[in-house]
């Protein structure tokens, strides 16, 4: 009924949250305790010292830290590194050759005692007392990209040498209808005995060298002595009478004398021309392959190639020929202004 007994009307009771009696009690209990300690007593100090821990210094004389500078090396330092790298470089690259060339003479001495390199050209009999001469091998000796070219300066010559032996048989035929011709069938031997070692040795041997060796100077010689034998080609096609050749005019001059060897000496005359078309056509294909081979252009008129362009322009073959025929102009001028 005690809770009926009050009045709900009358004026509440202002109530204090922190009259509590737990609250009261904490808050005296923590004030005694904070009242009670001393910061700079002997416990206090103790019990701090013991929690504590002092930092521990680096035993030593402790030292400035100190900036490195970089020392970049000086000119005669960096001149002597490279000139003993390049030094180095060089005996490494003397010692390499050296076992190069040994193994070289070690190879060339075997094949060369296992194969050696015997003539065989020309192909003669075993039982014959003439041994061969010459070493041809076009496989072995002339490399791939003149090999043809090479081929068919040695059919040529088998063509001149044919042609020769043709014109032989035509001058015979011409001296049996005409016994005043003794003279042309007496020079058509001549020419068959000379002209035919003359060509092998002095134009298809240097071309031959000169595609294997690689040599300006067999070039040279190989353009100035075909530059004669187009010319002899080109006499010999006109057939002028008493010179040893069936050429055009004199077969001409034969047909109201007999047809047959006329016709005769026209063949051998077509022959002799034949070998000048295919001189031309051939000077200027070994005229361009040296061009090439030497990294130069050819000249204007494209049969003599510039064959010093290693050196100097003044050194090429076509400006040696055309010295040598003025030189010999003038001596064959002088000569004559003398005698006159």
């Amino acid at each position: 009924m005690s809770g009926f007994d009050t009045n709900p009307f009358a004026d509440p009771v202002d109530i204090n949250p922190f009259q509590d009696p737990s609250v009261t009690q904490l808050t005296n209990a923590s004030q005694s305790g904070l009242d009670e300690f001393n910061p700079f007593s002997e416990s206090s100090q103790l019990t701090n010292a013991a929690r504590t821990t002092p930092a521990v210094q680096p035993s030593g004389h402790s030292q400035p830290a100190v900036l490195q500078t970089s020392v970049e090396p000086t000119p005669q330092a960096v001149a002597a590194a490279a000139q003993a790298g390049l030094l180095q470089q060089q005996a490494e690259l003397e010692r390499k050759a050296a076992e190069l060339e040994k193994k070289e003479r070690e190879l060339q001495s075997n094949s060369a005692s296992i194969n050696p390199r015997q003539n065989n050209w020309p192909p003669l009999p075993k039982k014959c007392p003439i041994k061969p001469c010459f070493y041809q091998d076009f496989s072995a000796d002339i490399p791939a990209d003149y090999q043809r070219i090479c081929k068919m300066l040695y059919y040529l010559w088998m063509l001149h040498s044919i042609t020769l032996l043709l014109n032989l048989l035509a001058c015979l035929a011409w001296f049996t209808t005409d016994n005043d011709r003794g003279v042309d069938f007496g020079l058509s031997i001549l020419w068959l005995i000379l002209f035919t070692p003359c060509a092998f040795l002095c134009w298809y041997r240097p071309i031959y060298k000169a595609f294997r060796s690689d040599s300006s100077f067999s070039f040279f010689v190989f353009f100035f002595v075909f530059f004669c034998q187009i010319a002899i080609y080109v006499i010999q096609a006109v057939g002028i009478p008493g010179w040893g050749d069936s050429g055009w005019i004199a077969a001409l001059s034969e047909v109201r004398r007999n047809l047959a060897v006329a016709i005769i000496m026209m063949v051998v005359a077509a022959f002799f021309t034949l070998c000048a078309v295919l001189s031309l056509f051939l000077l200027k294909q070994v005229s361009g392959l040296e061009a090439r081979r030497s990294g130069c252009s050819q000249d204007t008129l494209g049969f003599l190639p510039p064959f010093t362009c290693r050196g100097t322009k003044m050194e090429s073959g076509r400006w040696q020929v055309r010295r040598f025929i003025r030189k010999y102009f003038c001596l064959c001028f002088l000569h004559r202004c003398q005698i006159s």
